[in-house]
């Protein structure tokens, strides 16, 4: 019967004639997150920022210009002393990056604990070089006599102490990080040093008290 036959004009047979028309080409879906490619590569960051800001100006031809470009790129008067004033307050603090190799780490950083929380004789190493200076000075005999004694005697303890304060503290940074090396000349010379200054002038300042257990 006519009504059960499939019409030729039906969307079935259309799709199936394109399919057959088109052969194996088939239409891919959008998919919304592909965009198109822009068909250059993406230029490096060291390219792009070398064009923003334009070409490199050429060297200096003489000394004199050679002189004024170092002059116009030095610092400023104030951002020398201000950098200055930085790094003085990051050596009184102990700050390692900052500092001297022979202060650095933290086995010096006992050392100087150990030393700052004791009083020694040894702090009175610059005053007694004054004292030797004007018993040279004076034209008197008898006191420069007696000066030059008493400078000798105390001279004599402070080498004393030096070196018990030596033996000391290298026993106890040994006993306080056994896995270093720590040399014993090494660790009195530097305990010696930093107990001859004053107190105030000492670089690190001291970060502990006297008579703090250290």
């Amino acid at each position: 019967m006519r009504f059960l036959r499939r019409s030729d004009d039906s969307p079935a047979s259309a799709s199936v004639d394109t399919d057959e028309a088109g052969g194996t080409q088939e239409k891919k879906p959008l998919d919304p997150r592909w965009t198109q490619g822009k068909g250059r590569p993406t230029p490096k960051r060291r390219d792009a920022e070398s064009r923003r800001r334009g070409p490199a100006p050429p060297p200096p031809r003489t000394q004199r210009e050679a002189a004024r470009l170092a002059k116009a790129n030095r610092p400023s008067k104030e951002e020398r002393r201000a950098q200055a004033a930085e790094r003085r307050a990051r050596m009184d603090a102990g700050d390692d990056r900052v500092l001297m190799p022979r202060d650095r780490g933290p086995v010096k950083a006992y050392i100087r604990d150990v030393v700052d929380s004791r009083p020694h004789l040894m702090g009175l190493f610059m005053p007694l070089a004054v004292v030797v200076l004007i018993s040279v000075l004076l034209p008197i005999p008898s006191v420069q006599q007696y000066l030059s004694l008493f400078s000798l005697v105390v001279l004599m303890v402070m080498v004393v102490e030096g070196v018990t304060l030596g033996i000391r503290v290298t026993k106890q940074a040994r006993a306080r990080f056994p896995n270093e090396q720590i040399s014993g000349l090494g660790t009195g010379w530097y305990a010696f040093t930093r107990a001859s200054q004053i107190r105030k002038l000492r670089v690190p300042k001291p970060r502990v008290r006297r008579g703090a257990q250290v």
